[in-house]
């Protein structure tokens, strides 16, 4: 997860939500990724989305049977869609995301009974600095944004 969180900065230092993620198969890590989405003009920009992605060409397969997937957020319907479509066997996240979480938060689509692939699923590791990192991060945006807001306002008024 600490390599995880290092992709996370990576995100952050481009003004993306930091999430990072990572893919181990073997006991090695074969692919990372970070949120790109405003980056890239691209909402599937996911981090999980990236290493998934990335792993796929390693291992040459489109299958990641083997695999453990390491996020600091839960993945979101899209991306929880797409860890079921790949049989990646495990998943481990740091924190819930009681918004858009579909990996226990608001709902499990990644041990959906009716699926024909369930994931093995860890929550929590890392959850506080995980959380830690999203907070801070969006209590910067917030600071920015109203003051630039203020800055608008105050060149509305005079001019």
């Amino acid at each position: 997860m600490q390599l995880a969180l290092q992709e996370a900065d990576k995100a952050e230092q481009i003004n993306e939500i930091p999430v990072g993620a990572i893919v181990v198969c073997n006991d090695e890590v074969i692919a990372t990724g970070y949120n790109q989405s405003i980056t890239l003009n691209d909402p599937s920009a996911h981090a999980e989305m990236i290493a998934i992605r990335q792993a796929g060409q390693v291992v040459n397969n489109y299958r990641l049977v083997d695999c453990t997937l390491y996020v600091t957020l839960e993945p979101c319907p899209m991306c929880a869609g797409l860890l079921v479509h790949s049989r990646i066997k495990r998943l481990v996240y740091g924190a819930s995301d009681a918004k858009t979480g579909c990996c226990g938060s608001i709902m499990d689509l990644v041990q959906h009974p009716q699926l024909n692939h369930q994931i093995d699923v860890t929550s929590g590791v890392l959850a506080q600095e995980c959380g830690d990192k999203l907070s801070a991060f969006f209590k910067r945006r917030r600071k920015e944004i109203k003051a630039l807001k203020k800055e608008q306002k105050a060149l509305q008024a005079n001019g």
